[in-house]
């Protein structure tokens, strides 16, 4: 009986059992998966499980920026490239593959590039000196509309800026043109992949488009918006300083003096000495932590090794570029010519000298805010310059070191590629077009702007900015009215863009058509964008070496 009993249970248990094994499975396998990364799965299919992502830059990285790297090159190709590919043939799983190869040595050759060039003439010398300006050129087409010299008053603020800053691939109203961003995209791939990897026009011409699409697509509509700069320099200021309420004590008498003979004794006196001593040890400590770490700071900037200045030396490129002709030789086509270079030598500027990195700097916020149109301001701005003058070398040294260490560290670029990771790809699939906010939205962005702007000058500062509420109120809209055009801002941008492809591409440089004109025109294009006027790369851009001043800037 009781083994017909333990028979008749045994059923029972092996459901029970069965039942359990069905209801939990066993974890390895998803929890495998959820440890695979999208990079693995879509970049390196074949990788192992428990491998590390190979290395993306060629110099030594923190892991945090690797990663962050081949996330957005994943999303990137999970977006712009599986949606079409996929359609063709779902097989492929090597194209993704292939065009992340290509990704990679670009972005290797980039990172070489921008190693080896000098950005501290860029970011202290070249781009002040542009939006320096362009807040002229603006100020100056904003005076002219509605007079004679506008055509009879028929031309608009776009089109008087457009005359007093000509560019080759930028219409009056805008507008940039493709094939000449095209052109330069592809200059820059030939400069980046090897030969074997160039000449196939298919992931070429893809990563090519991509790019395009991005930059002239998503970037550049956005970035020249006014309402973008202003919510941009908004979200950068902070949140808005709320005062609290101040309470009022609820009876009305006198407030008693702190100390008075009647109360004077002398645990009062034991407590004011005690108090006293405690404030000025704590003024001297900080003043000795803030004079160690200003001694630090000076050490290491005197230690860093010496930044080449453009103007002072010829960068090692040069050293790359083909023998001049001889006097009596007639110029090739396929030589190639260093923007802002003298044709004669004896107009070459002398290897010594070199402006201030501190110059530029100054010279922008004295434009930027009109300080050399009041007294208080102009004696201001003359007195920090007098100070800059006199400690130059120093300078010289410390805004590089700021800028390299800082701005330029490896925590804060990975940060711009988190930030930009999470701002185009927010669920890991590209955001949909953000509304642009109302016309009643934006004049209210733009005065909450020019309010957080009176709230975050110190007390002491707002003299500057004039003498009366209303000059203050004004000096900080005419800082905001040169960004309030869109199509003046895509100039601005442009030439920002040639900037940028000077410093860490050198040669795609051309010679001026004419003496003195910083401006160049270059060869046409045909429809892939590619060069149709021999070797040279037919960029209408800026030197880097001599002084920004557009042809037409004189007045109409």
């Amino acid at each position: 009986m009781a083994a017909a009993a333990r028979h008749r249970q045994a059923p029972r248990s092996l459901k029970s059992a069965s039942s359990v094994s069905t209801n939990n499975p066993p974890p390895p396998k998803p929890t495998s998966q959820q440890s695979t990364s999208l990079a693995k799965r879509l970049l390196f299919p074949n990788l192992p499980l428990g491998a590390d992502l190979p290395p993306l830059l060629a110099t030594p990285s923190t892991p945090e920026l690797n990663a962050e790297l081949y996330d957005f090159i994943a999303l990137a190709l999970r977006a712009f490239v599986n949606p079409w590919w996929t359609k063709i043939t779902r097989y492929d799983k090597e194209f993704v593959v292939e065009v992340n190869r290509i990704l990679t040595v670009v972005i290797r050759v980039l990172e070489e590039r921008l190693i080896n060039a000098d950005l501290s003439p860029l970011v202290f010398g070249d781009i002040p000196t542009l939006v320096m300006q362009h807040y002229k050129d603006y100020r100056n087409a904003a005076a002219k509309v509605s007079t004679s010299y506008a055509t009879g008053g028929s031309a608009s603020l776009p089109q008087l800026f457009h005359q007093l800053q000509p560019h080759m691939a930028i219409t009056a109203e805008g507008t940039i043109h493709e094939d000449y961003v095209r052109q330069a995209i592809d200059h820059i791939l030939k400069a980046c992949l090897p030969p074997e990897d160039y000449e196939p026009d298919t992931e070429r011409y893809i990563i090519r488009e991509i790019i395009l699409k991005v930059l002239l697509g998503s970037v550049a509509p956005r970035v020249t918006q006014p309402w973008f700069i202003y919510k941009l320099i908004l979200d950068q200021l902070g949140p808005a300083q709320v005062a609290a309420p101040v309470s009022e004590p609820a009876d009305s008498t006198p407030s008693q003096p702190l100390f008075s003979l009647q109360s004077l004794t002398f645990q009062s006196l034991v407590v004011f000495f005690l108090s006293a001593v405690q404030s000025i040890s704590t003024f001297c400590l900080a003043l000795i932590n803030a004079y160690k770490h200003l001694m630090l700071t000076i050490k290491l900037v005197n230690q860093s090794a010496p930044t080449q200045l453009r103007a002072q030396t010829i960068p090692d490129a040069a050293s790359n570029m083909p023998p001049s002709p001889s006097p009596g030789s007639t110029p090739k086509s396929e030589d190639k010519v260093i923007l802002g270079e003298p044709s004669d030598p004896s107009s070459q500027t002398p290897a010594h000298f070199h402006p201030s990195y501190a110059d530029g700097p100054l010279a922008m916020v004295a434009e930027l805010l009109n300080m050399r149109d009041r007294f208080t301001s102009s004696t201001a701005i003359g007195m920090i310059e007098w100070v800059a003058a006199a400690s130059n070398p120093f300078l010289d040294k410390f805004l590089p070191y700021m800028l390299y260490k800082h701005a330029l560290s490896s925590a804060q670029i990975t940060n711009i590629v988190r930030i930009a990771k999470n701002t185009l790809f927010p669920n890991g699939y590209p955001a949909p077009p953000p509304i642009d906010p109302t016309p009643e939205e934006q004049i209210l962005i733009r005065q909450n702007l020019e309010k957080r702007i009176l709230e975050k000058v110190p007390a002491a500062a707002l003299p500057l900015l004039g003498v009366t509420p209303e000059i203050r109120a004004e000096t900080v809209r005419s800082l905001l009215d040169p960004l309030s055009s869109a199509a003046c801002n895509a100039h601005l941008f442009l030439f920002v863009l040639d900037l940028i492809l000077l410093a860490i591409f050198p040669e795609m440089a051309v010679a001026a058509a004419l003496g003195g004109d910083t401006y160049t025109t270059g060869g046409t294009t045909d429809g892939e964008g590619n060069n149709g006027g021999g070797e040279g790369l037919g960029l209408g851009t800026l030197s880097r070496t001599t002084s920004i001043t557009p042809p037409g800037s004189a007045p109409l």
